[in-house]
């Protein structure tokens, strides 16, 4: 069965009235700016979240569909109809035209609830005259049954063991036009509908109408008073049952005193009515000792109608149609069907669901109220909140039912909070974007700066006479120069024509193993080589390896040995060489050798002057 309340997230605008307006918190709020959620388990059907929700994003369960079903059954079908039609339908000019047009529907009877008023009226009178110590809270009002049950389990044996007036007329009508009718109950409260679902047998109501429901099915239906003939209600008819809607009409109906220095019940309506008469007949009633008649007080304005305010209008045409429906009664009849119907059994009994969350420890609601701001002494707030007291706020954040940011006290000191944490978020903002810009102009120039370093580095290698190289750790190319690619050979220039600079080429390709060993050794262990002579075929290199970024990148200088140039200047280095590690060993034997020593060194001498006299007239 689809839930008797439903919330649409795409219509909701999160004002959280429907949070705040649940007399059983059955609406729950879990994340700050997040969609309520209903708890249909907690709900007593009550409807405020309904009346409330101007955006229209709650609904409750329609029952057109399941009317539209029953209309094109064949089947026989009576329709009980409440005695506040006459303050939701003021614009049809004459009740006898309503009740044809709920029969162009396609209804056989169309009887009123009131009567089932008197009926239960008299029944409570009975009931309350036979007093054997046990006080009654009525149960005409499946609201207050629902909230007996769920929320004061304790006291359902205190309930009135007796059917709603819509229950008990089903089984009037049944009494009256056979079993195997169908009834549908047109009423301005939806609690009915899941009442309806609970009762089975001759009290059982198949389908139960809303008056905006209604309107609906006549718009569906093209059906308007202008086209319809007159046509009253079918029997049994009322009596002052049709003051029902009114705070005290069930007491009218049954004539009970309502002196209040001797009257035995205690007549309470209202949403905060009804919660604090129930709370207070739990604690009370051994004190009180009185009978309480309890209703929510939908009878005028409840969630089914279609016009809200103008109580008192309402209320004076309540009365008006009474005192109409009055002017032609014939009391002796009615008196006859009263009697003969008091001898149904009216009786029912009572589930309890209990649905009461555990009282948190003093110490964490504590804590929850110094967050709040609030101390154990604040027992009553503001009441913006939706709670009489601070402390049952308090009770229900610690039940996950609500949050603290809906008491407006805390929500206005995070929003200080929030305000002015974001004036600073946006000092250090402008701070940072200062920062930025005077980065990104540093940026800019060293950028400026790295091309011109990298321009004029790539100059100077291309000028370089001997090969230079720069591979990553996979021995991939990241640099060369063309003397580089010249001294490779024929194979590593048609490479560098498809990619310019071997920029990519795998060194593997290039060069010998024996090469490739010394580049991962430097790669490895991060260590250099120096001035190493590998033969290729014919040819000599000169190879020097040396890391610069640790097993990450290496580099090489690669010289032709061939070159004249190369072979001049290696001349003169390795004899250079020589005469620095031959030098020592000749003067220590100078004085063996005497002025042989001189003479050597001076050959030598010349011999270097000669080399170096050539390379610069190259």
């Amino acid at each position: 069965m689809e839930p008797l309340i439903n919330l649409d997230p795409g219509k909701c605008i999160r004002c959280y009235a429907c949070v705040r307006s649940c007399p059983v918190k059955a609406i729950r709020l879990q994340i700050a700016g997040g969609y309520p959620e209903v708890n249909n388990d907690r709900c007593i059907g009550c409807g405020e979240c309904v009346l409330v929700c101007h955006p229209g994003a709650i609904q409750y369960r329609s029952s057109i569909d399941d009317a539209k079903a029953l209309f094109a059954s064949g089947e026989k079908i009576a329709a009980i109809l409440s005695p506040s039609i006459s303050s939701e339908f003021d614009d049809i000019s004459d009740h006898r035209k309503f009740v044809t047009m709920i029969k162009a529907l396609g209804v056989s009877y169309v009887n009123e609830e009131s009567f089932a008023v008197d009926l239960m009226a008299y029944r409570y009178l009975s009931l309350l005259n036979d007093f054997k110590g046990r006080y009654y809270i009525t149960s005409i009002d499946p609201i207050v049954v629902n909230y007996v049950e769920k929320y004061h389990p304790n006291l359902v044996g205190n309930l009135a063991p007796l059917i709603s007036p819509m229950l008990a007329m089903a089984k009037v009508v049944r009494t009256v036009y056979g079993k195997d009718v169908k009834v549908i109950y047109i009423g301005p409260e939806i609690a009915s509908k899941n009442e309806a679902l609970r009762i089975e047998g001759d009290a059982k109501v198949d389908v139960v109408l809303t008056f905006k429901e209604l309107r609906q099915l006549f718009a569906d239906y093209n059906i308007d008073e202008s086209n319809l003939e007159f046509s009253d209600f079918d029997s049994p008819l009322s009596y002052k049952g049709s003051l029902y809607p009114l705070r005290n009409g069930f007491a009218q109906a049954a004539d009970m005193d309502e002196n209040l220095l001797s009257a035995s019940m205690v007549i309470v309506e209202g949403k905060k009515n009804m919660v604090d008469a129930v709370r207070e007949f739990d604690e009370k009633i051994k004190t009180i000792q009185r009978h309480f008649c309890i209703t929510f007080g939908n009878g005028l304005e409840g969630p089914g109608t279609t016009k809200r305010g103008n109580r008192w209008y309402k209320e004076h045409q309540v009365i008006k149609y009474a005192n109409k429906r009055l002017q032609n009664f014939f009391r002796v009849e009615w008196y006859d069907d009263l009697q003969r119907f008091l001898e149904l059994d009216l009786s029912r009994s009572f589930v309890i669901n209990d649905q009461r969350l555990p009282v948190p420890t003093a110490d964490k609601i504590k804590k929850i109220l110094a967050d709040l701001g609030k101390s154990e002494e604040d027992a009553l707030g503001c009441l913006e909140c939706g709670y009489e007291s601070c402390r049952d706020f308090a009770i229900d954040i610690a039940n996950g039912l609500t949050i603290p940011e809906l008491c407006i006290s805390y929500a206005m000191k995070n929003t200080q909070a929030y305000e002015q944490s974001i004036h600073d978020l946006n000092e250090k903002l402008a701070q940072t974007r200062k920062s930025l810009k005077e980065s990104e102009q540093k940026t800019i120039v060293e950028k400026e700066t790295a091309v011109q370093a990298s321009e004029l580095t790539n100059a100077m290698l291309e000028k370089l006479r001997s090969g230079v190289v720069i591979v990553d750790h996979v021995l991939k190319i990241v640099k060369a120069n063309a003397t580089f690619t010249s001294i490779l050979g024929d194979e590593a220039e048609q490479i560098n024509e498809v990619i310019p600079g071997l920029v990519g080429a795998d060194l593997n390709r290039l060069l010998p193993a024996n090469v490739i060993t010394l580049f991962s050794y430097v790669l490895t262990e991060n260590e250099t080589i120096e001035n190493r002579d590998i033969r290729i075929g014919d040819n000599l290199i000169n190879v020097s390896i040396f890391p610069i970024v640790k097993g990450k990148v290496a580099g090489g200088i690669i010289r032709d040995m061939r070159a004249p140039e190369v072979q001049r200047a290696e001349v003169i280095f390795r004899i250079t060489d020589v005469i620095d590690r031959n030098l020592e060993m000749v003067q220590k034997i100078g004085f063996l050798l005497g002025e042989g020593a001189t003479d050597i060194e001076r050959m030598l001498n010349s011999i270097i002057e000669f080399y170096k006299g050539e390379i610069k007239k190259k």
